[in-house]
């Protein structure tokens, strides 16, 4: 056979035998921080729910990119055609918590530092931002600063929301009205409340109940939708 298919001629001109393993070193480094980033995001997160699915995502997400990168980074052809597909992608899945952005866009970094071949500098920078996040983020005090939809119904004509305001703000350290529905049968509130930290929340249902024993009070954590 006069012609003869040299495998050489299947790879790309920059991807050689000198390149080849110091990919491969920087795509395994790549997957390995990935999921340090996913288990401490599962652990250290604040979100109540799709912590596991969003932590699937993260090292998925940062080979996806790596791959990406390595291949278009070779070619200004490729990097033009990916700018130009890339302007008419739109993401359509809803980012309920900034939280969840700020650990997309971190499995993104790890993509792109490793396919630069920033290898050092790049796991020095994402062990400095966990770390922030460590002291910082999820730190005890934070944690346990807790907001709360507060829901109150009542019927009693002679109950006006002004009087619940009055039970509610010497017991809360921050209150904001978020609705407020008059009807001819019922009145309905809702309001945003950071109770202090030495009074529980049960105080505020108790203050209301004197007001009106008919009264509907409902707690449930802000992040929950409702």
């Amino acid at each position: 056979m006069n012609e003869i298919i040299n495998i050489n001629e299947l790879l790309s001109p920059s991807i050689t035998s000198v390149d080849l393993f110091p990919t491969l070193f920087s795509f395994v480094m790549c997957v390995i921080m990935s999921f340090i980033v996913r288990d401490f995001y599962i652990k250290r997160s604040f979100s109540l729910t799709g912590k596991m699915h969003i932590g699937s995502i993260i090292p998925v997400l940062s080979a996806v990119v790596f791959l990406v990168i390595v291949v278009v980074k070779s070619s200004l052809a490729l990097s033009l055609g990916l700018v130009g597909a890339l302007s008419i992608v739109r993401f359509r899945t809803p980012i309920k918590e900034p939280e969840e952005l700020v650990y997309l866009f971190l499995a993104i970094a790890i993509g792109l530092g490793y396919a630069a071949g920033q290898i050092l500098i790049t796991t020095i920078l994402i062990l400095a931002t966990l770390f922030i996040i460590f002291m910082w983020l999820s730190n005890r005090k934070i944690a346990k600063t807790s907001e709360y939809n507060l829901v109150i119904k009542w019927s009693n004509n002679n109950v006006m929301f002004e009087d619940i305001l009055k039970e509610i703000k010497p017991i809360v350290e921050n209150l904001k009205l978020v609705r407020l529905d008059k009807g001819p049968l019922s009145n309905t509130s809702v309001m945003l409340v950071i109770p202090d930290e030495n009074k529980s929340i049960e105080m505020i249902s108790n203050k209301l109940h004197i007001l009106d024993s008919g009264m509907n009070v409902t707690f449930f954590e802000s992040k929950t939708n409702w």
